[in-house]
């Protein structure tokens, strides 16, 4: 990996921005009593004031588990040694893409916000996501993450 970050605009053919010109990957972090670790996004980034999960922009060379760990360790103090990745799924837009990671933490672990992208992180309940303000796009892939939680 070469470590050269990601952090930039990479815009499509229709003019839509997404961040991170490596792509990019977020960590669902699930706890044992089937919750999951969301983050409630600064009111200045992008689709502020909505609840998603930490994540961010890959760095060149970086996979995309080890990028979704890294940020959600960044964003809120989730500790890599307590997780097990189940599976990842991925919207490939072909010269962007986001990678989900999907984990599970062996126990339930306090977050902490630790970076100025975070008003909030809470464990939420699977049955209460839904009626969360939540990211547009983490919103349209909630539906299929749910069902294999």
């Amino acid at each position: 990996m070469s470590g050269v970050s990601g952090d930039a605009w990479v815009e499509g053919p229709d003019g839509a921005r997404y961040w991170g010109r490596f792509g990019a990957a977020g960590l669902l972090a699930v706890s044992p009593g089937r919750e999951v670790l969301l983050q409630h996004r600064a009111v200045w980034s992008h689709f502020g004031g909505t609840w998603g999960m930490p994540g961010g922009a890959r760095h060149e060379g970086e996979s995309a588990v080890d990028a979704a760990v890294r940020e959600a360790a960044e964003e809120a103090g989730v500790p890599a040694g307590l997780l097990v990745v189940r599976f990842s799924t991925v919207l490939d837009l072909g010269y962007w893409s986001y990678t989900t990671v999907v984990a599970d933490a062996v126990e339930r672990f306090p977050p902490v916000v630790s970076d100025p992208e975070s008003i909030a992180l809470s464990w939420v309940p699977v049955d209460e996501v839904a009626a969360l303000p939540l990211h547009p796009r983490f919103a349209e892939a909630w539906p299929a993450l749910a069902a294999k939680i």
